[in-house]
């Protein structure tokens, strides 16, 4: 079991490096990396304004999410591991506790919009999908899945 600790506003060069491997890791062009660079770039002011949590090896931060308030209801806006943690039940670790954390705030469901390589992973956590988001990289069509669980 890792420490899981918030996330410092101090660390937003850290964690934006770790979005992009993370992302990096799935093989995407280089090109939808370049595009996708802005996306994954955190600024200190924006965990100062985002709830996050890390989950750290000594001090290091090998994985995080964000928990933001969509209209009522919990949105886990981002959840990255670093790809050498990958597989190793980091990201298990977070997502239980970003729904320990959602459950302890009374609602009543979680949702994301997921990579389509982790749907896989969060349907193995208890998300379904409910929907999708269409969108375009480098002019090529995309549908981002929206997922939910009930807590």
């Amino acid at each position: 079991m890792m420490l899981i600790r918030n996330v410092r506003a101090d660390e937003y060069k850290l964690l934006s490096e770790l979005a992009i491997s993370a992302k990096r890791h799935w093989g995407y062009p280089e090109q939808w990396m370049e595009i996708w660079a802005p996306q994954l770039t955190f600024t200190p002011e924006y965990f100062e304004a985002h709830e996050g949590w890390a989950a750290v090896d000594g001090e290091k931060p090998v994985a995080f999410y964000t928990l933001e308030d969509k209209n009522g209801i919990a949105w886990l806006e981002n959840l990255w591991v670093s790809p050498e943690y990958i597989g190793r039940g980091v990201g298990k670790e977070l997502f239980h506790h970003a729904v320990t954390l959602a459950r302890q705030r009374g609602y009543k469901s979680l949702q994301l919009e997921a990579d389509p390589n982790a749907t896989g992973f969060y349907e193995r956590m208890g998300m379904m999908k409910i929907g999708g988001r269409h969108s375009k990289v480098d002019g090529l069509p995309r549908i981002l899945p929206i997922m939910e669980m009930a807590l």
